[in-house]
């Protein structure tokens, strides 16, 4: 009896050092993500570039430890990596789970997977792992096998009966919520949440998984997929930052799951970018248009996941082939009021198409003064450096028309990002007032230093030469301006002008309160789970899963 108060008092201890060591949403705004796919990043002992990207290229834990110079070089502070658990053939990916409790042994061994998060921790970076907690991998033979092999899970982990999954149907119509919860994706095993062995296990994997290894945070994929209650208790389990993928560009369809989860990836400003800066397809104007509607809907738009590139869809370049077009949607989505999420191989330029022509091989470009490289790499130093005061800071928008767009942010405005859509060749000419800097302010362009520009009657002349983004800096003078956080916009050639919307930084007692409440509740919860865990390991003669 002692052996087990022990016990539990020292997994409820575990738990509130854990909690105490989580990265709260808002730390997490000082982060610049770098996302990978592990088995495309590094092998070591691979000569060229991966061939068959239908499947394991060779990429390894290990792998990434021996480029964690090249990544920090970039100026990123945290890494978001693949799923890690074992997998069904051709998973290379890690979306296809095979068995939940066992490490992918393509990637490396369990000790592997600790030495590079222990790895990354002593540089500072924080690490984020993928998640599926929606379906599992194909049983043999499948996909395009008989129904009576698509419901044999025998060779699934723990979840191997057919009581653990939904009744077999395909998703044909995503606008039926019912149909998208309980069909499957792609024939993928629909695993069916409702079911308590199902719950009460994924819930304690995950929670094992990120107290096992250590890790900062999670990226849950096909979010729309689950009922939103199972992702509020999935979230609460793993004890840190979620981020979910809701691949909609409708805010709202997207923001209701701000709320179950901490954040989710900024899908419906990923579409708008990709239409302003890709395609050309609409206006700049439509960039504030779209924050102001996103402002009315997400619960917090400063903690929402901000991309140009990722796994899922076609490469920026893949499409619009100009590195000056691509280089204004990386300043604006690097500078702006969100989490900013860089996608491996985007510093390469490169230009994959769908997937999986998104996930070639990094090796052997490692170019650390390839131009792409360094412009990111450059923005990022300026952005670190800035510190709480720009993380914080409001975005506040100064111009926007068809081709051309600005904004400022940090402590009193004192950095204004200019943008434009026409790319390389084109020259854009704008003199932007109401800026909150007195007569004499200078500003330095942080990307060509000869670049300087002085305000005069609270106005400053933008010149874009040959399509290039500009990121000035106050300089010298004095200047006024505001930390409060909205969008105040600045419309030229608009009947009517939008509404500003307003958002507030929580304060740090309410913050350190809060952090004291979720330590307790964490606690109770451990505890809870620890006696519930016995209790049912005696009357069942059945464990949840462990991590090898």
């Amino acid at each position: 009896m002692y052996k087990m108060i022990h016990a539990v008092l020292f997994a409820v201890l575990a738990s509130l050092l854990a909690i105490s060591d989580a990265k709260s949403a808002d730390e997490w705004k000082s982060r610049v993500i770098y996302q990978l796919l592990t088995d495309r990043f590094h092998n070591p002992s691979a000569g060229g570039s991966c061939g068959n990207l239908r499947d394991y290229c060779g990429g390894t834990f290990q792998g990434v430890i021996k480029k964690l110079d090249y990544i920090q070089g970039l100026g990123v502070n945290a890494i978001w990596i693949s799923p890690v658990v074992e997998n069904t053939p051709g998973g290379y990916h890690g979306y296809w789970a095979k068995n939940i409790s066992n490490i992918n042994p393509k990637f490396g061994s369990p000790q592997d997977l600790k030495d590079l998060v222990s790895a990354c921790h002593a540089r500072g970076i924080w690490v984020m792992v993928d998640v599926v907690g929606n379906h599992m991998g194909y049983p043999p033979g499948c996909p395009g096998c008989s129904m009576q092999q698509e419901t044999d899970f025998s060779s699934l982990w723990p979840f191997n009966r057919a009581e653990h999954y939904h009744n077999y149907c395909d998703i044909k119509n995503w606008g039926d919520a019912h149909e998208v919860e309980y069909c499957r994706l792609a024939e993928l095993p629909d695993l069916n949440q409702d079911n308590s062995y199902v719950r009460e296990t994924l819930k304690a994997w995950i929670h094992n998984l990120v107290q096992t290894y250590g890790f900062d945070g999670i990226r849950i994929d096909t979010i729309p997929e689950v009922k939103p209650q199972f992702w509020n208790e999935f979230g609460q389990s793993s004890g840190v930052f979620q981020i979910g993928e809701v691949d909609n560009g409708d805010p709202d369809y997207d923001s209701p799951f701000q709320g179950p989860l901490t954040s989710v990836l900024n899908y419906p400003m990923y579409w708008t970018l990709r239409n302003v800066f890709q395609q050309k397809s609409a206006g700049m104007r439509t960039i504030g248009d779209r924050l102001r509607e996103e402002a009315a809907k997400f619960k917090d738009m400063t903690v929402l996941g901000g991309f140009v590139d990722n796994h899922d869809n076609p490469r920026f370049l893949s499409i619009n082939k100009d590195w000056t077009s691509l280089k204004n949607a990386l300043a604006y989505t690097l500078m702006a009021r969100w989490i900013p999420i860089v996608y491996y191989g985007t510093e390469q330029a490169y230009a994959g198409g769908n997937d999986p022509y998104n996930r070639e091989s990094l090796w052997p470009n490692y170019n650390t003064n390839h131009l792409m490289y360094q412009f990111i790499a450059q923005v990022n130093a300026f952005r670190n450096k800035l510190g709480s005061a720009f993380y914080d800071s409001a975005q506040n928008e100064r111009w926007r028309d068809d081709s051309f767009y600005a904004f400022t942010r940090g402590n009193g405005e004192s950095v204004l990002v200019c943008v434009s859509n026409q790319g390389s060749g084109s020259t854009e000419q704008r003199d932007i007032g109401d800026l909150p800097y007195h007569d004499g302010t200078t500003l330095q362009n942080i990307l060509d230093t000869s670049d300087k520009i002085t305000a005069n009657g609270g106005k400053v002349s933008i010149n874009i030469q040959n399509g290039q983004p500009k990121i000035y800096h106050v300089l010298s003078g004095e200047h006024e301006g505001t930390t409060e956080s909205h969008v105040t916009p600045r419309n030229h050639g608009d009947v009517d002008t939008p509404p500003t919307a307003s958002h507030r930084v929580e304060s740090g007692q309410e913050a350190n309160v809060l952090g004291i409440v979720v330590g307790v509740v964490g606690a109770c919860v451990v505890l809870g789970g620890i006696v519930g865990y016995l209790g049912y390991k005696k009357l069942h003669r059945r464990s949840y899963v462990t991590l090898n």
